[in-house]
């Protein structure tokens, strides 16, 4: 049983594994989406909303922790100074996986990880969807007199099941005709 296994290997050494969850979320946080497989994808998420929570903070030691998951100025910057700012009215779940499809050369399942885009656009789109329901609700309600009724059940027909095995029914009241026998071959001479 796999209980309390804190991450995943990705068939790598412990330095070889931190090198390159560093570098992935470099790249992330730099162009805010990567393609990769899912399971690099899974555990760069971990630790790219760790980043984000850190940049929430902006505390000079949640620079620092950022910093040193990192290694680059600009990428911590940036964490601080925009992404952080996106996402101060949500609480987690920061990243989106989308799967892709599976790679040509060895068939591993790949995924995009990207950053949820910003919450302002998606607040105006709910304020207009609700003002969209309550104008087609007020609608409906005029529309409700006119409306058809349900639809009756299926009524049942005198159709016979199919048969087996693609055997042909015979009519009924046709007598059956004689099934195909075989010629015998006749012995010449």
């Amino acid at each position: 049983m796999r209980h309390a296994i804190a991450h995943r290997k990705l068939g790598r050494t412990p330095g070889h594994r931190k090198a390159l969850l560093r570098n992935m979320m470099n790249a992330l946080v730099r162009s805010e989406r990567i393609e990769t497989t899912i399971a690099k994808a899974k555990e760069v998420r971990r630790l790219a909303d760790k980043l984000i929570t850190l940049g929430k903070k902006d505390t000079t030691h949640a620079r620092r922790r950022a910093f040193s998951l990192l290694s680059d100025k600009k990428n911590t910057q940036k964490i601080f100074a925009t992404l952080a700012s996106r996402f101060a009215g949500r609480e987690g779940g920061y990243t989106r996986i989308v799967r892709t499809g599976y790679r040509a050369g060895d068939g591993s399942e790949m995924a995009i990880l990207e950053y949820l885009p910003a919450e302002e656009k998606m607040v105006k789109a709910k304020k207009g969807k609700k003002k969209k329901k309550t104008e087609t609700a007020k609608a409906g309600a005029k529309t409700a007199e006119t409306k058809k009724p349900p639809r009756a059940a299926k009524k049942a027909t005198a159709r016979k099941p199919p048969t087996p095995r693609g055997k042909k029914e015979q009519p009924e009241g046709e007598a059956a005709k004689p099934s195909r026998t075989r010629r015998k071959k006749e012995e010449p001479g």
